[in-house]
């Protein structure tokens, strides 16, 4: 009976529900979510956001939750994944970072690249990469562009890791705050995680509206 469970389990598995996830791998899962989603491009679909937001919540002690983790080890593995992930994309971008983008179909990626190049150019490298940490998709293509557009290897490995402890030690402690201070918060998870995916969605959602805006006969945006 214990080994059918086990084996079970990897079946019952969504990857891109948050709970599910960490239902099944606890921390290390996380770390492995987190530098596929910044590390590799086949990654770009997985929730960043609501994954360190909700482990944040299942950190607080209390409660009738499906798994109760370690705010220090969340913390550690969550700071591990992404930081070691962006440092892989950019080395990946080193090698052919543009040549990986133009064999990918996927829509959503190469709308992503190109808001990517548009933060580096608008922002400067330093900015870019640490607001581009905060937008789906574009924190998984930014690093492979930043490698294939040749930004420093310091600069980039210096805003990586800004960038990369505030969007991942943010959330984390986001979501411990809420999960401290409103008594029985797990009632409410699936709305609040609902929203924390919304949030992150907001710069991509304005950014399409911003494109679809008709344009002067100049070119220049209303």
């Amino acid at each position: 009976m214990v080994l059918s469970a086990h084996t079970a389990v990897p079946q019952a598995v969504n990857l891109l529900d948050a709970g599910s996830l960490l239902s099944a791998f606890g921390a290390l899962g996380i770390a492995v979510v987190l530098f596929a989603e910044t590390g590799l491009l086949v990654g770009f679909f997985l929730p960043g956001d609501s994954l360190l937001f909700t482990a944040g919540l299942l950190c607080v002690p209390g409660g009738d939750r499906p798994v109760h983790l370690s705010l220090p080890q969340v913390l550690a593995f969550a700071v591990v994944g992404a930081l070691l992930g962006a440092q892989v994309g950019y080395a990946i971008g080193r090698r052919g970072g543009r040549a990986l983008l133009a064999r990918s179909r996927g829509r959503k990626l190469h709308e992503g690249a190109e808001r990517a190049e548009e933060l580096l150019q608008r922002y400067g490298h330093a900015k870019a990469i640490v607001l581009a940490r905060f937008v789906p998709v574009v924190r998984t293509v930014l690093n492979p562009l930043a490698g294939a557009l040749n930004v420093p290897a310091g600069v980039f490995a210096l805003w990586q890791i800004v960038g990369g402890l505030l969007w991942t030690v943010g959330l984390v402690l986001a979501g411990y705050a809420l999960g401290s201070s409103v008594p029985d918060v797990d009632r409410y998870l699936l709305p609040i995680v609902a929203l924390v995916v919304l949030v992150s969605l907001a710069p991509l959602a304005v950014e399409v509206i911003r494109r679809r805006k008709p344009r002067a006969p100049d070119g220049s945006a209303p």
